[in-house]
């Protein structure tokens, strides 16, 4: 360790405060000074320090601001080592966590600096000194009680020695320009979950460190050459994600007919009822036992910003509500499905949670039922209003990807009569996967295959999410054709009356004909 020197004078401080301040308005300096094309050594160290990072230096070329730094930056991919902060190597193959086998000592450069001016130079040297989250990069000296230990970052400073422009701002600062060296201990709450899982799991094996998170649940889909750490894993996850206390991993495929699935606790408290805040809204959930995917919120809010107040809402796959509550908030009138009965109950308590509970009306059947039932019924009601301005736009959401297409044929002739008027025909809005090279014509193709009519112009269909390698899900948004929705009565059934729609009272599954 070099001897101490006398501090910065207080001028020179201000002389380095001053080219910061100067910094912040780099543009109207390089407007003034964009004449000045020769580089210019004789710079301040500072700017010059500046530049290597932000490009912004009044008078100093592309060029020359490449000559200059380009030497520093290439010696640190030649030397800089990417192990410097990786666990130990003995962790390899471990499957029982154990945080005190991550000890590591690596051996970094540091500054002797004075106390008064540490704040100056960490500044300065803002983009050399130590950037690691978890550790500090000023240390007490044990032997100055009035100097600071700077740690710098061993790949910006290879082989321990500071670049000219470094050199520089310390000679300015009136400090050593010496890098000592001094062992820093690594311990394990100092690396991040990718690196300890990358050092832990066999060489070469892909690391996931990629979940769902579902309140305080941690939501995995292990691989198999993953299972054997699956535990460590889990503990890794609890560690390094605050707020985290359980994570769990699916062990089968989702459930065609509730959308659940079966999972096994990783790690943490066996607790899965959880509360999630979705698009500024708060649902309750049992994860064991209803179907929840953070990754659809951007889709339910795109379908929700659709909806206007007064239009009607239709889910037939509900869920616990991320459809139909938003759009009771929207102060639309929603009908709400589901044949889980667990997503109904948590349903029903997330309408109160939310304090919609009378302006979604809930129900507990099948997909079917649901449309032949309570959505022909409300449907007629709708479509038959005399006056144009009183007829609501309707949307009937079908979110059930594994199967909903095949629900689609239940619109053949589900009204019978003749469209009242200029009537306004319901949106569908339903969902699917594909495998196919072109999965918006395959979605479309299948979509016309349940309704039995071309909707070659008269469709819509988004991309959702790739939900796994040649797997997407993808919505089809359309109206119901006129002549797909409705059948005409044959002539010898016709009277005065018959122009009427249906009422609640003659909808039997047996009245309509595919």
């Amino acid at each position: 360790m070099a001897k101490d020197k006398p501090s910065a004078p207080l001028p020179m401080i201000a002389f380095i405060r001053t080219l910061w301040r100067f910094g912040r308005s780099a543009r109207l300096l390089k407007a003034n000074h964009s004449r000045t094309a020769a580089p210019n050594t004789s710079l301040p160290a500072v700017w010059m320090l500046l530049a290597q990072h932000s490009g912004r230096i009044p008078g100093l070329s592309a060029a020359a601001q490449t000559a200059n730094f380009c030497t520093m930056r290439e010696a640190v991919e030649e030397n800089g080592s990417p192990e410097l902060y990786s666990p130990h190597p003995e962790v390899r193959g471990m499957t029982l966590l154990n945080r005190e086998a991550f000890k590591r000592t690596v051996v970094v450069p540091v500054l002797k600096v004075k106390k008064e001016i540490v704040h100056v130079l960490v500044k300065a040297l803002k983009h050399t000194v130590l950037q690691r989250p978890g550790l500090k990069r000023v240390i007490e000296d044990p032997e100055d009680e009035g100097s600071k230990l700077v740690i710098l970052d061993p790949h910006q400073v290879p082989e321990f020695s500071l670049g000219q422009a470094e050199q520089e701002v310390l000679k300015q600062l009136n400090i050593p320009p010496e890098v000592s060296r001094y062992n820093l201990e690594l311990t394990y709450e100092n690396f991040k979950s990718e690196e300890i899982l990358r050092a832990v799991l066999p060489e070469g094996q892909d690391v996931t460190s990629g979940f769902s998170r579902v309140g305080h649940i941690a939501h995995f889909n292990l691989r198999d050459h993953q299972l054997p750490y699956k535990h460590l894993i889990g503990q890794v996850i609890i560690d390094k994600n605050p707020g985290i206390t359980c994570v769990v991993n699916k062990t089968s495929i989702i459930d065609s007919t509730y959308r659940n699935f079966e999972m096994e606790v990783l790690a943490g408290e066996s607790n899965l009822v959880t509360k999630v805040k979705e698009n500024n809204i708060s649902y309750e959930l049992d994860f064991a036992k209803v179907y929840w995917n953070p990754r659809l919120s951007t889709e339910h809010g795109r379908i929700v910003e659709l909806l206007k107040p007064g239009d009607v809402l239709f889910d037939v796959f509900a869920g616990i509500g991320p459809f139909a509550i938003p759009a009771a908030k929207k102060k639309c009138v929603v009908f709400a499905n589901d044949l889980n009965p667990e997503s109904y109950k948590w349903l029903l308590h997330n309408c109160k949670l939310n304090k919609v509970d009378n302006k979604i009306k809930a129900f507990n059947l099948d997909g079917r039922d649901f449309l032949l039932g309570p959505v022909r019924e409300e449907l007629s009601k709708a479509l038959a209003l005399e006056k144009e301005a009183q007829k609501p736009a309707v949307h009937i959401v079908m979110n059930l990807p594994a199967s909903a297409l095949e629900f689609l044929d239940v619109f053949r002739h589900l009204l019978v009569g003749e469209p009242c008027g200029a009537a306004v025909l319901p949106t569908v809005h339903c969902y699917g996967f594909s495998k196919h090279e072109n999965p918006a014509k395959e979605i479309q193709e299948r979509a016309e295959a349940s309704l039995g009519a071309s909707l070659d112009g008269r469709c819509a269909t988004y991309l959702v999410r790739n939900v796994a390698p040649n797997k997407e899900m993808l919505c089809i948004s359309f109206q119901v054709p006129a002549d797909v929705l409705y059948k005409r009565p044959c002539p010898a059934e016709e009277k005065p009356a018959s122009k009427r729609l249906c009422t609640g009272k003659d909808f039997t599954e047996e009245n309509v004909v595919s």
